[in-house]
């Protein structure tokens, strides 16, 4: 048994004093308020960990790169694939584990990686078919951070179109071959297995159904830029919801990704269907996707959730607050979100298949995130305005799982994190 005595701690019903946790294994076995002080002590607001409920890890070596002649989301793709050819399981792993490293620094302690690149250059399958995702899940293991793969089926390089040079690296040739390869994976105790399609764009309608089969989490690109709708409604008169809805891919346990461009009817088919949405703002604005209707679809029954998608910024407190800011800025009113809903946004993890995490309350899994309240950007607040004033620097302490990731803001698995990435990333664009 290890026990925490947090100065404050977020709970269920509210921001509690002098907080005992105790932790056995991997779970919380108890919670006390008002207790006295005793054991590891975390100063400052403690809250459960975050969930990063969106990433693409190999993004994060675009970060300050695609801002060259302005651009647009299509000229940045075509610097991602330039990217993605690059990539091998060996390098990947090398990139990945600085990312996971810098993604729990920020607070995040599950992340859900919507994972395309399967295969080597030109489509052929590596000897051990799931070696890229097999050398995601030791990124995670080494940087100490709970991994949902949500290994994803790519299967065409738009509607109609075939998958071009760079795309064959990301198609298995048929769902059904996809659902082979993802069936070989197995998980483990801080590893979990769901489902993607990557996009009613990338998977053939036909097969839409075939991919939605299984028990995990589903996830999708969903209306994220207004040209996919435009090709979904001349190629099928439906919208991308409508498109799913007919082929019975809505569900509890879909997530769509973005769901910027919705109509009215869409948000109400998601919400009757008791499905997710995760917001990704930084990536969102990084690209000039648009700003979804996140309030409405909450108020349709849509259960939130947050990514850090492309991983241009990898801050868990800027993700959670930017859903209230860019409400804000589309609806020109303040207050869209109350704090609370924002942490529950943060903190689902229910997303990406970890139904037993993101709450301090006895038999929740054991993920911890310590915030400092004595900088420069905390100082003087009031505690629970902490997702309006903290940012992933001021993160001083992060439990995974009942382990001791990062103290005192400092990784304890991976030795400067920075000079993984500046490393790697370098590497990656002489080759």
């Amino acid at each position: 048994m290890t026990t925490y005595w947090c100065e404050r701690a977020w709970l269920p019903d509210g921001i509690a004093d002098a907080v005992r946790i105790e932790v056995d294994g991997g779970e919380i076995a108890s919670v006390t308020a008002n207790a006295p002080r005793e054991g590891t002590v975390l100063s400052g607001l403690t809250l459960p960990g975050f969930a990063n409920g969106h990433s693409h890890a190999f993004h994060r070596a675009l970060r300050g790169r695609t801002h060259h002649d302005r651009g647009t989301f299509w000229t940045w793709r075509e610097r991602m694939y330039s990217l993605a050819s690059r990539l091998d399981p060996d390098s990947y792993h090398r990139l990945a584990r600085g990312v996971y490293a810098e993604m729990v620094l920020a607070g995040y302690t599950s992340v859900g990686e919507f994972h395309y690149l399967h295969h080597a250059p030109g489509g052929k399958p590596y000897a051990e078919p799931n070696a890229m995702g097999e050398a995601l899940r030791q990124a995670a293991r080494d940087a100490g951070i709970r991994l949902t793969l949500l290994d994803t089926c790519y299967l065409a390089g738009g509607i109609g179109v075939e998958p071009d040079e760079v795309q064959r690296r990301f198609s298995d040739g048929t769902a059904t071959k996809w659902a082979q390869r993802v069936g070989e994976l197995r998980e483990d105790e801080t590893f979990r297995v769901g489902g993607a399609i990557h996009s009613v764009r990338a998977v053939p309608a036909d097969q839409l159904s075939e991919v939605a089969g299984g028990t995990g989490p589903l996830h999708i690109h969903l209306s994220e830029q207004r040209g996919e709708n435009e090709q979904c409604l001349a190629a099928f008169g439906r919208t991308p919801t409508e498109l799913l809805h007919d082929h019975g891919v809505l569900g509890e346990r879909l997530t769509a990704v973005h769901a910027t461009h919705l109509t009215s009817e869409d948000v109400q088919r998601l919400g009757a269907a008791r499905s997710r949405a995760c917001f990704c703002p930084t990536t969102e604005r990084d690209l000039g996707d648009g700003i979804g209707p996140a309030r409405t679809l909450l108020d349709a029954g849509v259960r939130l959730s947050i990514g850090s998608d492309s991983n241009a910024v990898v801050d868990a407190f800027e993700e959670t607050r930017a859903l209230e800011l860019n409400e804000r800025l589309a609806s020109e009113k303040r207050g869209r979100f109350t704090a609370e809903e924002l942490l529950a946004a943060a903190t689902d993890h229910g997303a990406v298949g970890w139904d037993e995490v993101g709450a301090l309350a006895p038999g929740a899994g054991a993920d911890l995130v310590t915030v400092g309240l004595g900088s420069v950007r905390t100082a003087g607040i009031e505690p629970s305005g902490v997702v309006f004033a903290a940012s992933g620097a001021d993160v001083r302490d992060v439990v995974v799982a009942g382990r001791e990731i990062v103290r005192d803001g400092v990784h304890q698995l991976i030795d400067r994190p920075e000079t993984v990435l500046a490393k790697e990333i370098e590497a990656l664009w002489q080759s």
